[in-house]
């Protein structure tokens, strides 16, 4: 049977960093919903022509062709023991309609990881990222500050900070993931088949805590991955914050 494991997080959690070294430690898919839609835009395929359809006319892409999309994609020969989700679902119909689709297909077990983070460090991890206008060097006043203030380390390019990381975007998208998001925390509790992991940690020591709350079967050899980075977290300092 595959498993289906979905990452849950309000933005600036660290799900995308978690995400990419669960796939790469577990050899299951990192499917997001922004790269299909971006794969089938840019493909051309018909799937991509209907979603096109509904974004030029300034609509939502509606669930079931979303659904379709993602159906389409995990049917790969590289899905065949499960991936991993990150961006979807984000809505209780949409967690409804994944729910409904995996029970028809009967093939695969849900399990989810929330990674728990506080609105105030979520608020200050992403008001505190600074991209370099030359060459996209990312970095954090607190976490990976500068070695000259306002200067990129990596060409000395001038560092600014994006419009959609200020405050107030920040906060808004925090209200939107309370609204829309976090219902599913208890969805998925109540189905008894969510674990939540204290992400206010450095990244190494959330993605121990990641691969021990996962089956054994499901691991394999992530867990000596997990140990290793946690033996790095306690001997090494660690910069940057969480995507």
């Amino acid at each position: 049977m595959k498993t289906v494991l979905i990452l849950l997080g309000a933005p600036g959690a660290g799900k995308g960093t978690q995400a990419q070294r669960l796939s790469s430690t577990l050899e299951l898919p990192h499917v997001s919903t922004g790269d299909l839609f971006r794969a089938n835009l840019k493909a051309g395929t018909e799937l991509g022509d209907r979603a096109k359809g509904f974004m030029n006319a300034g609509k939502l892409v509606p669930d079931e062709l979303v659904l379709e999309m993602l159906f389409d994609r995990v049917s790969a020969e590289d899905c065949r023991d499960g991936y991993l989700l990150d961006g979807f679902p984000r809505t209780m119909p949409q967690a409804h309609a994944l729910d409904a689709r995996l029970a028809t297909a009967g093939d695969a077990r849900t399990l989810v990881l929330e990674i728990a983070v506080p609105d105030e460090t979520v608020v200050e991890r992403i008001t505190g990222r600074r991209v370099c206008s030359e060459c996209g060097n990312m970095h954090h006043i607190a976490f990976s500050p500068p070695r000259v203030e306002g200067v990129c380390d990596t060409c000395g390019g001038r560092l600014t900070q994006r419009d959609d990381d200020t405050e107030a975007v920040a906060r808004e998208r925090l209200n939107e993931y309370h609204r829309q998001t976090e219902p599913l925390i208890e969805h998925y509790r109540d189905a008894g088949v969510l674990t939540s992991v204290d992400g206010d940690r450095p990244p190494n020591a959330v993605f121990e805590s990641l691969v021990e709350s996962l089956p054994r079967d499901v691991v394999g050899r992530a867990s000596d991955e997990a140990s290793s980075g946690a033996r790095s977290s306690r001997t090494s300092s660690e910069g940057g914050a969480p995507a």
